[in-house]
């Protein structure tokens, strides 16, 4: 459809709001794609009551007032319902333990429809994030509060089965500062709670809301009481409609959604599922019993929603009943919502009505986000699923008469010209009812220019993280397999989503990939635990302490970054910038003179090379900028100093640039001649070498080399004796004699020319090269300092030192080629804890592979770059598989247990017991009295005692007398002098 006014409401208009994300965990559906799976295939998810819930043989009757007894032998169950990733969201297994599994439910499946939303968890906290779920039953504390002896009741069990520790538990844990509300209306409450949430984001009382419910069927005494209700249908089937109707079946399960007010949805390019346009919720009153519907509250709540929303009856397509599928509830519903949808339909455009407990049960405080669920999926499939179990319509239901149709085969729902709307109803049994009203998303008013052809030079990388090794390759299968699944994905859009819409932990994967085949492929690797060109893998836990290495003359060769310039933005506007900033020089202008791969003799000539290397390595420094980082410390090698300054906010970008085509300028000028060679030798036989040649001078101490510089004739003869004894010695391609008295003649203007600058104290932590200390913000980098530092020697194992005392643990070398790192790794203080060397660029390589390559390496490592500003132009985000959970099963007591836990028994949980199991360390050794440093042995054996004697305290705890006086049911009085005998 078109959207003109549907797209954003106006002021006058009523407040819409965006459900852009959702998960769920229902019968026969471990997640939204299997629950739709289950809804278009009409699957029938109902399944017996599985052996570990309760043994349904004992407690079925097919007599609905048999005392005690179940009428039926049917519910819709999830799978796994005592399994929890306790660990992933830091509650220890003691907590877990007594935590309602309707909270474990809640908080999974909340972090995944955040994650389903294209938003990282993590990214919400200290957020105005609300929370609104729907809880109504308590199996788990009954259950626990009767099976467990006073000695075992912790604190725990309080906080894990109040209904309010359901919504703040999930505040808590994604550190939320919105409402968090648990609502308790029975059958309507998760309807109620998204209601709530709406009114909330329109009374901006937060910008996003979670809403949903839960419910577990977790002992068969909730469902005695409602078979003793008659509410239940003997054979497990919702017959919705039909008239067979004589029950419903329970069901359990969990969803969530994610509201946001549609304006920003919007705004912040959200993908938008579907629209709420209105919702309500009344009271059913004074009517014929507290669980009897009204049909008249139930026309009033449909009515009011209508009136919000600012539709009229007609619009509606489809309504997603309550349909309980009672033989008294169905009449009461279809013929009120006749009575408030019905109005000025034509005759071939019926209201469509269906029930999804019809397929996975009534689940009850989930019902509502159930149904919802449903709309969202038959509004992005355009398919309304088959109500199943519709045979012969209800006779109670004047069919005739109202214009209603059961959809009783799966139906096209597509787009038009009108908007798509549907409601959804949920009546709990205490008289609450809420409606919601949806709305298909709007469409956007200009459609989205084609994308480009990707250009085969840029990468993309695909960062993975979880919690555990086993974990990451989980996620790593679950992206491959989707991948396979979506051929047509575009691969920019799949970093975005995994960068940017996922929480990051410490076990992490980075896919340096240029195609999803290539994408692919990696995952395959990682899953497999392959080595492969392209996979980063590594384990952090907070972002290192990262330096910045700037190499100085010799990085530099011709053609450098010329890939990098023609792909980055950034990059080729900071080199821009330092070309409008330079006047050409003899007719090629400096950019020329970098990209030129033929012309590396001018390249080398210092005059050229200077700016070059300051060009391209503030390139470089903005380029990782603008992906989000910044160094914590900065130092530069020679020339690479000025670069290292620059990025501290010593002096801007068109200063630096000056002042190296100056400095080369200068240098350029003075006579040829002199040369550089590294020496592989002590330092101190080196020095001697200056007193054996006065005109030679040390110009660099690099740890595992010294460098001489002089007149050529003088080192070479130093050279030719060292090598005469063995010595390894390089020459440094360069073309002059840099720090040596052959620049003396060009010193005086250069300082005179720098001095024209204004500098300003370091921002950050700048080494002094020339030193090897930290300058501090108090430090003065005028012309005598410049004039200092092109003319005394390079301490740059004094440097390296200095990085390592910082606590520096990445070492990201940010120019043409890695030389720089490669040194300070042999000159590294601790070779046992070196750091990480990264490489911004390498000679002969491709430039954005290798840049990609550095970001995949510092994620890997800790870091963690702006994903959104990695891609090249817009990009959406697309719905990839969310974390794997890795369950245990937690439960307040062994299931497999007896339930007289024998004292002597190995189960029983000692206090010593209960604190290693939390990680209490330091309350376990003041337990076990600890006075110091003791040996392995030590601490087991007392480990050992105090288990022992607790456990011989505990063995007594049952051994007590307890009177009870259980209720006897009356006998029937038999005649006088039959079956009596007299005592």
């Amino acid at each position: 459809m078109a959207i003109t006014d549907n797209a954003v409401p106006s002021a006058e208009r009523a407040p819409r709001f965006a459900i852009i994300g959702y998960a769920a965990r229902l019968p026969g559906a471990a997640d939204a794609d299997q629950y739709w799976d289950v809804l278009r295939d009409g699957r029938d998810a109902v399944s017996e009551i599985p052996a570990d819930r309760w043994d349904a043989d004992d407690f079925f009757d097919s007599d609905a007032a048999a005392a005690g007894k179940v009428v039926t032998r049917r519910a819709g169950f999830v799978d796994d319902v005592s399994g929890f990733d306790a660990p992933f969201f830091g509650v220890s297994a003691r907590e877990a333990r007594l935590m309602d599994p309707q909270h474990r439910l809640l908080l999974e499946t909340s972090w995944r429809a955040v994650e389903h939303s294209g938003t990282a968890p993590t990214a919400l906290a200290n957020t105005r994030t609300g929370v609104f779920v729907g809880l109504s039953t308590h199996d788990y504390l009954g259950m626990a509060s009767s099976e467990l002896t006073y000695p075992e009741i912790e604190a725990y069990l309080a906080i894990g089965t109040s209904g309010a520790a359901g919504a703040g538990r999930i505040s808590y844990r994604l550190g939320l500062h919105g409402p968090a509300v648990t609502v308790d209306t029975a059958c309507s409450s998760s309807l109620v709670a998204i209601h709530q949430a709406c009114q909330a984001l329109q009374l901006d009382e937060c910008d996003l809301a979670l809403a949903g419910g839960a419910n577990a069927l977790l002992s068969p005494a909730t469902m005695i009481t409602f078979s003793q209700s008659r509410m239940l249908a003997p054979d497990g089937k919702c017959k919705t409609f039909d008239a067979a109707a004589d029950g419903y079946v329970r069901g359990e399960g969990c969803g969530v959604i994610v509201i946001k007010r549609l304006e920003d949805a919007v705004r912040d390019g959200d993908r938008i599922r579907a629209v709420i346009r209105g919702s309500a919720v009344n009271q059913d009153g004074a009517s014929g019993g507290l669980t009897v519907p009204n049909g008249v509250a139930q026309q009033r709540v449909i009515t009011e929603a209508l009136d919000r929303a600012g539709l009229a009856p007609n619009e509606v397509d489809y309504l997603e009943a309550h349909g309980t599928g009672t033989s008294l509830g169905d009449p009461i519903e279809v013929q009120a919502a006749a009575a408030a949808l019905g109005k000025g339909r034509d005759a071939d455009r019926p209201l469509l009505i269906g029930s999804a407990k019809t397929n996975i049960g009534h689940l009850e405080a989930a019902a509502g986000v159930a149904g919802v669920l449903k709309v969202v999926l038959a509004l992005e499939h355009q398919e309304l699923p088959k109500h199943l179990n519709f045979r012969n319509p209800s006779p109670h239901i004047p069919w005739e008469r109202i214009p209603v149709r059961v959809v009783s085969e799966a139906t096209p729902w597509p787009t038009s010209d009108s908007p798509r709307i549907a409601g959804v109803s949920s009546f709990g049994f205490s008289g609450t009812n809420a409606h919601v009203i949806l709305e298909e998303p709007p469409v956007p008013a200009a459609p989205a220019a084609p994308a480009a052809a990707p250009d085969s030079r840029r990468f993309t990388v695909l960062p993975l993280s979880a919690r555990t090794p086993a974990a990451l390759v989980a996620t790593a299968e679950l992206y491959r397999n989707w991948l396979a699944e979506h051929p047509d994905a575009d691969l920019t859009a799949v970093g975005l989503t995994a960068g940017a819409g996922r929480a990051h932990h410490e076990h992490r994967a980075a896919l340096v990939v240029n195609s999803l085949d290539s994408a692919r492929e990696l995952l395959g690797a990682l899953a497999d635990d392959r080595p492969a060109p392209g996979l980063v893998r590594g384990h952090c836990a907070d972002a290192p302490k990262t330096a910045w290495l700037f190499p100085g003359q010799g990085s530099q060769y011709a053609g450098m970054a010329r890939e990098l310039y023609e792909t980055e933005p950034v990059f080729a506007e900071t080199l821009d910038r330092c070309i409008a900033a330079l006047a050409a020089g003899d007719g090629k202008s400096l950019l020329e003179l970098i990209f030129d791969a033929d012309d590396n003799d001018r390249l080398r000539l210092t005059q050229n090379a200077q700016p070059a290397i300051f060009a391209v390595e503030m390139g470089l420094a903005r380029l990782w900028q603008s992906w989000g980082y910044e160094p914590d410390v900065v130092l530069g090698h020679s020339v690479g100093q000025f670069s290292a300054a620059c990025v501290a906010g010593v002096f801007s970008l068109e200063d630096g640039v000056r002042l190296l085509a100056e400095r080369g300028r200068l240098f350029g000028e003075l006579p040829a001649g002199g040369r550089m060679a590294a020496i592989f030798a002590d330092s101190d036989r080196v020095e001697r070498l200056t007193d054996e040649y006065p005109s030679l001078s040390v110009a660099a101490y690099n740890g595992a080399n010294t460098v001489l510089s002089g007149p050529g004739t003088d080192l070479e003869r130093a050279v030719a004796g060292l090598t005469a004894d063995g010595v390894r010695c390089d020459w440094l391609d360069t073309s002059h004699a840099f720090h040596s008295a052959l620049l003396d003649p060009a010193l005086d203007a250069f300082e005179t020319f720098a001095n024209q600058f204004e500098f300003a104290a370091p921002r950050r932590i700048l080494v002094c090269n020339r030193t090897g200390a930290a300058l501090g913000r108090t430090a003065k980098l005028d012309g005598a300092y410049w004039r200092r530092h092109a003319r005394q020697p390079v301490e740059f194992a004094k440097s390296v030192s200095t990085l390592a005392e910082l606590g520096c643990a990445v070492l990201l070398e940010v120019g043409p080629q890695p030389v720089l790192t490669a040194a300070a790794m042999r000159a590294w203080p601790d070779p046992a804890n070196p750091p990480r060397a990264i490489a911004s660029m390498r000679r002969n390589g491709a430039d954005h592979r290798q840049i990609a390559e550095a970001v995949a390496n510092t994620y890997v490592a800790g870091h963690l770059p702006d994903f959104g500003a990695l891609v090249a132009g817009p990009a959406g985000k697309v719905d990839l598989p969310t974390y794997p959970f890795e369950h245990r099963p937690y439960w307040f007591r062994d299931k497999n247990a007896k339930t007289a836990t024998t004292a002597s028994g190995s189960a029983a949980r000692t206090e010593a017991v209960r604190l290693l199991e939390d990680g209490r360390i330091e309350e376990l050794a003041a337990l076990l009295d600890d006075a110091g440093s003791q040996t392995t042995a030590d601490v087991l054996n007392k480990l050992a005692a105090q288990h022992n004697r607790q456990r011989d305290a505990l063995s007594i705890a049952d051994s007590r007398y307890e009177i009870r006086w259980p209720v006897s049911a009356p006998a029937s009085p038999a005649p006088a002098g039959e079956g009596c005998a007299w005592l």
